[in-house]
């Protein structure tokens, strides 16, 4: 009863919206295009699930300040750092599915909810904004080892990637290809007409000083040197498959996967999904040989058990000076 109620008063808002595009649309396209740009770069906070939000209690909570914006950075393990980066309208949490088989592996993992998004500051955003809080978190946590993002995250990943940012592997979960595809869903979804997405669209490149054509991943993914996995669903409803394929053909030496029944946001939690995802990171690691927790563990307790002979040691033969473990 719950579902049906939000469901309907999600077709009515959206009813809303499209009268509300229409009018202002036929009196003032002036104004009609800057509403439609500002409701195009505001995100959705959707709610938070309980599973999500149990792993990231048990994370690292941190708040960085980028760009004059507060961001919610989550961290666990120890290790080489992966990234994790949600889609738009998404959360760090989405991803959170990928923690424990990374830490498992010996990874560290970090993940974050973008501006505008989550438990973040922050009420608009845009592509190019968030290449650049791709680049920005990962530097200030240490710098990436590999990233897993996810939907737009993906887009933002390569731009920050094209851009100068450095990682061993990535793993792209239904990624778009192409950002005027999704200006010309997000018109069909409100109503908006193609003279008026088309103004909207140049009111957006005029805002970042940009061409959207240069943020299409097959125009610049030849470029890119990095080894890529991607895994797309054959029955995604949000990003088609064929943006997937797409971003495959065009990126050297990317495998693509395709599942079935997953959609575009089982897929994060998929076991079949999960398991290559991570073995293909570890397998990028230097000889193929980064130990596991369990050897992880024992190599910490051997050097802490050296520290502490080491000052005992000292501490007998510079009676002087009072030394710790």
């Amino acid at each position: 009863m719950a579902e049906n109620s939000t469901n309907v008063r999600t077709k009515m808002a959206l009813w809303g919206v499209r009268a509300a595009a229409r009018s202002l649309g036929a009196v003032a396209p002036g104004l009609a295009a800057e509403w439609s740009e500002r409701l195009f770069l505001t995100p959705q906070r959707p709610r938070r699930s309980r599973t999500a939000e149990a792993v990231l209690a048990r994370g690292q909570p941190r708040v960085l300040r980028v760009e004059g914006e507060k961001v919610a950075v989550w961290s666990w393990g120890e290790g080489p750092r992966v990234l994790l980066v949600h889609g738009w309208s998404g959360y760090g949490g989405q991803l959170t599915a990928f923690v424990q088989p990374l830490v498992d592996a010996g990874f560290s993992v970090v993940t974050y909810d973008a501006p505008g998004h989550g438990a973040s500051s922050g009420r608009t955003s845009s592509l190019p904004e968030l290449a650049g809080m791709v680049a920005a978190v990962g530097q200030a946590t240490g710098g990436p080892y590999a990233v897993v993002a996810h939907s737009f995250g993906a887009a933002a990943t390569a731009v920050a990637l094209r851009d100068g940012m450095k990682v061993e592997r990535a793993v792209f979960i239904s990624p778009p290809a192409d950002p005027l595809a999704g200006i010309r869903a997000f018109a069909d979804t409100v109503g908006l007409s193609e003279a008026m997405w088309r103004r909207m669209a140049a009111r957006i490149e005029a805002r970042f000083d940009m061409r959207l054509a240069d943020l299409a991943l097959p125009a610049f993914a030849p470029g890119l040197d990095v080894p890529l996995r991607i895994f797309h669903d054959v029955g995604d409803r949000e990003v088609p498959l064929e943006a997937g394929e797409a971003v495959a053909r065009a990126w050297p030496g990317a495998k693509l996967t395709r599942t079935e029944g997953l959609g575009h946001f089982r897929i994060l939690y998929a076991p079949e999904v999960l398991s290559p995802a991570v073995d293909f990171l570890a397998e990028g690691r230097p000889g193929n040989a980064w130990p596991g927790p369990e050897l992880l563990a024992s190599v910490a307790s051997a050097r802490g058990m050296r520290r502490r002979s080491a000052g005992n040691a000292a501490g007998m033969g510079d009676k002087g000076q009072a030394r710790g473990p």
